[in-house]
């Protein structure tokens, strides 16, 4: 691996606990969504008129169930977890070695991103109301699913075009072999974290000198 540039991180499996998103930000978003459209007409019906189906609330508790990446559901749920962050209801998780890093990536002046298939607002949500403190002064940029899926290999073209850097000095890491492939057939370094097992290329975000 040649010194980055700059490095690109996804958040599930990586800097927070997939738990974390499973069993607390989203049975939170689902318990709340229903009363959150019924309550905030004016935000919701531009977001609602994305939805396909004559009960789109149902849609969306379904996309929950099912896990789906539709930039509709995670623009609501975006909203509903800023309520529950303000009210104190929730603190993003991170993992110990998660804000270690970003303030030694930063301090070496390497410009740290985040990619991940949560909105942006979600993302800013859960580094800036963490478990840590507030982590978003040590990240530099954030990208979710309107850039593009995290599987394809033109998503992390277009990332390294936005951060003005050469594909090749772009660092991704992720928990998912897939996006590790994407990442490299665009040209970027790219390491499998494996925080659970010994299938990753490394198991913490400690081991990454950058």
């Amino acid at each position: 691996m040649t010194d980055p540039k700059a490095i690109l991180l996804d958040i599930e499996g990586t800097t927070s606990s997939i738990s974390f998103v499973a069993d607390e930000l989203f049975p939170y978003a689902r318990r709340h969504l229903a009363a959150f459209v019924q309550n905030h007409p004016e935000v919701s019906a531009p977001i609602l008129a994305e939805v396909p189906g004559d009960d789109r609330v149902a849609t969306l508790l379904r996309w929950i169930d099912e896990d789906r990446k539709e930039t509709p559901l995670k623009t609501l749920q975006g909203l509903i977890w800023a309520q529950g962050y303000a009210d104190g209801e929730l603190k993003g998780h991170v993992y110990p070695d998660t804000p270690e890093a970003l303030r030694r990536w930063t301090q070496a002046g390497l410009p740290v991103f985040i990619y991940s298939s949560g909105s942006i607002a979600a993302q800013k949500l859960i580094f800036g109301h963490s478990v840590a403190g507030d982590l978003t002064p040590l990240l530099s940029g954030y990208f979710d699913t309107t850039t593009g899926p995290k599987r394809e290999t033109g998503s992390y073209a277009k990332i390294a075009d936005a951060i003005g850097a050469m594909p090749g000095d772009v660092l991704f890491v992720s928990d998912i072999q897939a996006e590790i492939d994407a990442a490299r057939d665009a040209g970027l370094q790219a390491l499998l974290i494996d925080r659970e097992g010994d299938a990753g290329d490394v198991h913490s975000l400690a081991e990454i000198r950058a």
